[in-house]
């Protein structure tokens, strides 16, 4: 039974020591995370600022107010979590102050008996006739060997009691650092708190006004719609032609490589013998094997025209590979209209994003996010705007100002390919989007990497 009480005691500490590292882990995680929310706030800021000074219009700066909010309620969520991080750090502290103060009175008590101890034996007669009462000399070797063992003994539990009393002291430090830091953490919560109430009130009272602009903002709806369309149309158009391209270039290729393989077959039958005959057909095969067809693939990929290139297989399935993880097209800017079907507050209105739209200041320099060839340059609708083909998938950049790449360009992840721009509310803003070779719009912000 004790030695089962032994193992759970000795399990349970090197249980206990990793989950206090991880512990340590996640409030420096915290602490990261944190900072980052509050540089987002602080660009989040600026921005509202800038879309203030456009009287026209409120949406852009309710999505921005929305932004801020979404990212102060993150950041009161990770005090919170900081906050229980130092409770439970208090409570292990407290825990092991009074172990360490319950070790140290037994230490003391210990040490007290041995002090009174050696005060009653302090005399030289006792010592003496403590050594001459041995029964043989080989005891009295033991009982000098004893009285230096116990001497020794005396001066350990002095150094132990030095040392707990240390430990003690470091582990007091511990939590009164701890109470300090839990104090100011919940002193910063609750100014987060109020700023949130104010962000709140800000985003009602924008709300109301949006209430009694609803006919101008249908007419801003639509209008962004009728973009959205034409941006589509475009893209789908460049689509269609780099796969009618593509089927063209596989049609030639593998209508080449017939005419050799046949080729190759009429010359064995004439000039070959009959055992070189079989050698050479054998040989054929494999010649058509490795010149390949339209849907053989060593994954069990489907068949897309667009990556029946070498080239253009890598591309897609570098593209895959890479979703969650692509680097964003500007260093700085904010998610302010999310991918998909959202409602207008204070509306009945519903807009709709085949991509993502990201508030950032004019002239923001915009980059390639991931490696590809340029397929287009130019204006649509009055938006410059870029689309870049990743093998099987395109990636788009509109409300450019200026455009630093040509089509046919090869690009790689990171490459400059312009300036952004404004948006048709007159606010800097950069549009992206993600499709595939079948025209799908996908949601960037699941192929995009975390920007904390």
């Amino acid at each position: 039974m004790i030695k089962r009480f032994t193992l759970f005691i000795f399990l349970l500490a090197n249980l206990s020591m990793p989950a206090m590292a991880q512990d340590n882990l996640s409030r420096e995680d915290l602490q990261k995370e944190t900072q980052a929310i509050r540089k987002e706030l602080d660009e989040l800021n600026l921005l509202l600022e800038q879309t203030k000074k456009n009287k026209k219009n409120s949406l852009g700066q309710l999505a921005v107010i929305q932004s801020k909010i979404a990212k102060r309620e993150a950041l009161i969520k990770g005090i919170a979590k900081q906050v229980k991080l130092l409770d439970d750090a208090i409570y292990t502290n407290q825990l092991d102050v009074q172990k360490l103060n319950k070790d140290l009175d037994t230490l003391k008590t210990k040490y007290e008996k041995s002090i009174v101890f050696a005060y009653k034996s302090r005399s030289g007669y006792e010592y003496l006739n403590f050594l001459f009462s041995a029964n043989s000399f080989n005891d009295a070797v033991k009982r000098i060997t004893y009285l230096k063992s116990y001497r020794q003994n005396r001066e350990a539990q002095a150094q132990s009691i030095d040392l707990s009393q240390k430990d003690l002291n470091v582990k007091i430090t511990q939590l009164g650092s701890n109470k300090k830091d839990r104090l100011k953490t919940l002193t910063v919560q609750s100014d987060q708190l109020k700023v949130l109430v104010d962000d709140r009130k800000e985003q009602d009272k924008i709300v109301n006004q949006l209430k009694n602009k609803e006919q101008e903002i249908s007419a801003q709806v639509r209008q962004k719609d009728a973009q959205r369309r034409k941006m589509q149309s475009a893209l789908l158009t460049i689509i269609k032609r780099e796969t009618l391209e593509a089927e063209r270039k596989e049609k030639e290729r593998l209508a080449k490589a017939k005419a050799a393989t046949d080729a190759a077959k009429a010359t064995a039958k004439t000039e070959a013998p009959a055992s070189a005959k079989s050698n050479s057909n054998t040989k054929s095969k494999k010649e058509i094997n490795a010149d390949g067809g339209l849907t053989s693939t060593t994954d069990n990929r489907p068949y897309s025209a667009l990556e029946t290139t070498e080239e253009g297989r890598e591309a897609s399935i570098s593209f895959e590979n890479n979703k969650g993880t692509l680097p964003w097209p500007v260093d700085k800017g904010n998610v302010y209209i999310h991918f998909g079907v959202e409602n207008i507050p204070g509306t009945k209105l519903n807009r709709k994003s085949d991509g993502i739209e990201l508030a950032l200041p004019k002239g923001t320099s915009v980059k390639s996010l991931a490696n590809g060839i340029v397929k287009y340059t130019g204006d649509i609708n009055g938006d410059l705007t870029v689309f870049v083909q990743h093998g099987k998938y395109f990636s788009t950049y509109t409300h450019l100002s200026s455009i630093n790449v040509n089509v046919g360009q090869e690009v790689k992840a990171g490459t400059l390919l312009g300036k952004s721009g404004i948006n048709l509310d007159g606010e800097g803003a950069l549009l992206l989007m993600i499709s595939n070779e079948k025209g799908n719009f996908l949601d960037p912000e699941n192929w995009l990497k975390n920007r904390r």
